[in-house]
């Protein structure tokens, strides 16, 4: 049986998504048709209703799109650890939310008896803020990972940086780490692409995908010569530990790790 194209309207029907969906994908990259009629039509394959599926199952369970991209490059041990992570925020979310109704499980029966009115309310109120006020990098780190990255800060900055790193710190919110992961998830996935294509590290590719990195590392040191050299060490540090005492993986093999170093120190010689 010969191969079967769907038409975008078609496609979208029978994936139960919106076409301004699909272009959407196709856009970002995430998603594009296998063909294009001499037209300019685009033309969806059975093989990309199978991908389609894979994506919309891990937006899902609630990674970024960004993330679903670098999932879908790596291999099958990368994504389970990036599952589990997920897994691990989900319950803590769960468990605030337990906590959020057992509040107002109580106001309830407060107000029913007539023992409480504005009080209770308050008290609901307190919790939801106290759990919304949890420090936020549990969901996303382990004790165990905050321990271990802990203990590589110690070996690789001055006393000095690190005071000035957690000062720093205080005004970083999880919103500005949601978006640093979406950047540094573009670097990931940029970086697998290019090797698979073999592109040069010295290519403009390359080198614009070394200035996107550099820039990020740039927002984090903040131009701070101590900082700059603590960090180095810290990844030097990183990398000497064995992959199952590692706090974080990066989504990269040794080829495209070696691809990433060689396109930035290229870029920083320029």
């Amino acid at each position: 049986m010969g191969q079967h194209f769907y038409y975008t309207g078609e496609f979208a029907q029978k994936a139960a998504v919106s076409v301004r969906t699909l272009r959407y994908y196709d856009k970002v990259g995430l998603l594009s048709p296998s063909l294009y009629t001499g037209a300019g039509y685009r033309l969806y394959t059975d093989e990309d209703l199978l991908s389609l599926q894979h994506i919309l199952a891990l937006k899902f369970l609630g990674l970024s799109l960004e993330e679903i991209k670098v999932c879908l490059q790596t291999e099958p041990k990368q994504l389970q650890e990036t599952l589990a992570m997920q897994k691990a925020m989900m319950k803590e979310k769960r468990t605030q939310l337990d906590a959020i109704i057992q509040a107002i499980d109580e106001a309830e029966k407060l107000l029913q008896t007539n023992r409480g009115d504005w009080e209770s309310i308050v008290n609901v109120i307190q919790v939801i803020q106290m759990e919304q006020n949890k420090d936020w990098v549990n969901k996303y780190l382990s004790a165990e990972q905050q321990k271990k990255m802990e203990e590589i800060s110690q070996k690789s900055y001055s006393e000095a940086d690190r005071q000035k790193l957690a000062e720093w710190g205080k005004g970083w919110s999880e919103e500005d780490q949601q978006k640093a992961n979406e950047q540094w998830a573009a670097v990931w996935a940029e970086t697998k692409r290019l090797v698979a294509e073999g592109k040069d590290p010295v290519g403009p590719e390359a080198q614009t995908l070394a200035k996107q990195q550099c820039d990020l590392v740039g927002q984090f040191t903040r131009g701070d010569a101590g900082i700059a050299t603590g960090l180095s060490s810290w990844w030097k540090n990183y990398d000497k530990l064995p992959t199952e005492e590692k706090p974080v993986l990066i989504p990269l093999s040794k080829e495209e790790s070696d691809f990433l170093k060689q396109a930035v120190a290229i870029y920083q010689q320029m």
